[in-house]
This record gives C-alpha cells, structure tokens and sequence, in this order.
C-alpha cells in the first residue's frame, strides 16, 4: 500500500465514516478515487485533510466529507444517471463514476472543464461526461436524470434542474440568500409540479453563476438574461 493510500484509507476511517456516512457504496468510492491527482501538485501533501483547497480560477476542491455526505445525500443505489453541476476539479465526478452508470457533469469555466476531463480519462472514468455551459441551466439533453447535485450555492433552486429531475428523484444543492452562507437542501420531486424539501446542514460553497443564479455582482433581476457563457458549447 503507497503512503496515499494509506493516508486515504485512514481520512475515510476518520474523517468520513466516524462521522456518520453509512453508504457502503459511497465509502468504497471515496476510499478508490485518489484526491491527489486532483489538487494542484504543490498541495499533494495536503490531499488528504478533510478540508477544501484551491484550484485553478479561484475555485476550490470540496472537503472530502462534504463530497461523501452529499453524495450519500443522493441514495444511489447503483446503476443511476446522475447530473453534476460544477465540475470543478473532477473529484467529486471521479466518486460518483464508482456509483453511477453515467454522470453528466457540466461546468462554466472553460480552464476547469478541459482539465477535469483530462484528469477523468487519465483515471478510465469513462461514464463521466462533461461539458462546458451554464450548468444553472443544467444539460437537457440527457435528462430527466435519477439524481442531480450542484458544488456551488445558488440563490434559490434553479427551475431548470428542478425540471430535469425525474419523478422520485433527488435533487442536493446549497442554496442561500447569502453568497457566503448556505444551506444544503435535499429536493424530492414527487410529481410534475410537487417536490418536497429537506434541509440538510450548513455549508459554504462559492457562488453558483449563471442565468439561474447569482451574477458576479449579485442576485439576478427576474427575467434578466446572462452573459455569462456567450460562446458555442460542446461537450468535451
């Protein structure tokens, strides 16, 4: 066993399971997919203390309990199509690929979206699909998706994941009036137009931008258009 996998064997032990996720699935995941690879190299070292380092373009990568708990938070049973708003790096992707039959992951900025896919196909997570867009508006193409989970707070739950969502299906997103504080919900679609929520714990994820979500200067005015991602989108 190298050192990284030792230390990740024990972060899960300690970090994640002590904690309380119970997902045999979702242990097995986190306990597989090397954090290393997906943090900058002159913070391998740090790849596993339970908490959130910077990646590319100010973003972060999530700590690894939060990634457990809200994709635990989903009740994967195997086999799902799941949607991933806010690549990111990839790691939490790279988790969900251990679960999932496919993830469509989608992610705005163009630097991160080509670097997670290289990193993805460098790992053979081949099920894990990622396009670069304005992921408040999630990817319709694939839809209506098992599970859909979003790596950044958004003002209010953005109505076109809420759409995309199939009927039983759950929807985990850290929502919040404030950019700097969120909520975790989980939404259960119950019907066509009846969903249920759930508060689930407070966290802090950076700020979901889009036509559905914040602008970089603040909430969006209703009915206002985005500018954010103007150019042709394809998927990587």
């Amino acid at each position: 066993m190298t050192n990284f996998q030792k230390r990740r064997a024990d972060m899960v032990d300690r970090c994640i399971a002590r904690r309380g996720v119970r997902s045999p699935l979702v242990l097995e995941a986190m306990r597989f997919v090397p954090r290393e690879r997906f943090v900058p190299p002159d913070l391998g070292e740090f790849a596993y203390d339970d908490g959130p380092l910077p990646i590319a373009e100010g973003q972060t990568i999530s700590q690894p309990y939060i990634v457990a708990m809200m994709t635990e938070a989903l009740e994967l049973d195997g086999g799902e199509t799941v949607l991933e708003i806010g690549t990111g790096s990839g790691y939490a992707a790279a988790v969900l690929s251990r679960i999932a039959r496919d993830v469509y992951s989608v992610e705005r900025i163009r630097q991160l979206a080509e670097k997670s896919a290289a990193t993805l196909a460098s790992l053979a997570c081949h099920n894990v699909h990622v396009l670069r867009a304005d992921g408040t508006r999630g990817w319709p193409d694939h839809a209506p998706y098992d599970a859909i989970v979003v790596a950044a707070g958004a003002p209010q739950v953005p109505e076109s994941l809420k759409a995309q969502l199939k009927i039983g299906g759950r929807l985990v997103i850290p929502v919040g009036a404030d950019r700097r504080m969120q909520e975790l919900v989980r939404v259960i679609r119950l019907g066509e137009r009846e969903y249920a929520t759930e508060d689930l714990a407070d966290v802090r994820f950076v700020p979901l931008l889009g036509a559905e979500g914040w602008t970089p200067q603040g909430p969006r005015a209703p009915g206002a258009a985005d500018g954010t991602v103007a150019e042709a989108l394809g998927e990587l």
